[in-house]
């Protein structure tokens, strides 16, 4: 049985979706939140395998809740689920570590299916959707960065390895640090670079990677 937990302020689409899992003999919803303020206790208390997140919440973003989740909980693996058909959303969501984009006018029985896939596993990005997000983040530059942004080798590393998508937690057990250094490394890196949030910094670090001199994204570009 999967135990499937979900997140939308909606209170007609979480009864929808719960009605449609609760269908299907080998799904079962344990838990539901109507924003991102009450969903890692929830979690933490019902212990799902699955969470079906909206990208847009009332007292937060999805994408970053998702991340929340991933480092909290590693072996939860999220799908978000959102109206819009946003490339910069897919962009984020992957960063952050969803297994898969799911749009809210998938049928029924496709949702389902995608839980289930997700359960075993697999990741729902397409095609199409992996080479939105290889194009996004090979974006042409609008300049060369100066020398003005001095990392530090820890800084240098942390930034590497969020570009790989890797959470706090797993950054720490790379390094062989605390999550909560790590926490203080990513705070310390985004401010040198002039970024608010780490979905930037993931933009920024994988033009690096590339070898390009990379696009510092602006707090709009990547929410």
């Amino acid at each position: 049985m999967t135990r499937v937990f979900l997140v939308d302020d909606h209170e007609i689409v979480r009864r929808g979706i719960a009605e449609l899992i609760g269908n299907e003999p080998d799904l079962d919803v344990v838990g539901e939140s109507e924003s991102a303020g009450r969903t890692l206790a929830r979690i933490a208390a019902t212990q799902p395998e699955v969470v079906v997140l909206d990208v847009h919440l009332p007292d937060g973003n999805g994408v970053d809740l998702c991340r929340s989740i991933r480092s909290a909980y590693p072996d939860i693996r999220c799908i978000m689920l959102t109206a819009y058909d946003d490339d910069a959303a897919i962009v984020a969501s992957v960063l952050a570590g969803a297994s898969g984009y799911v749009l809210k006018d998938v049928r029924g029985q496709n949702l389902v299916e995608s839980i289930r896939r997700t359960a075993r596993g697999e990741q729902l990005i397409s095609r199409t959707v992996a080479e939105s997000v290889r194009a996004s983040l090979q974006a042409p530059t609008s300049g060369p960065v100066t020398d003005e942004t001095k990392l530090t080798l820890r800084e240098q590393q942390t930034l590497h390895l969020i570009a790989e998508g890797l959470t706090n937690r797993q950054i720490g057990e790379r390094l062989g640090l605390a999550e909560k250094t790590v926490k203080n490394y990513v705070s310390g890196l985004l401010a040198k670079l002039g970024m608010e949030r780490r979905t930037q910094a993931a933009v920024f670090g994988a033009g690096r990677r590339a070898g390009k001199p990379p696009h510092r994204p602006g707090p709009g570009d990547v929410r």
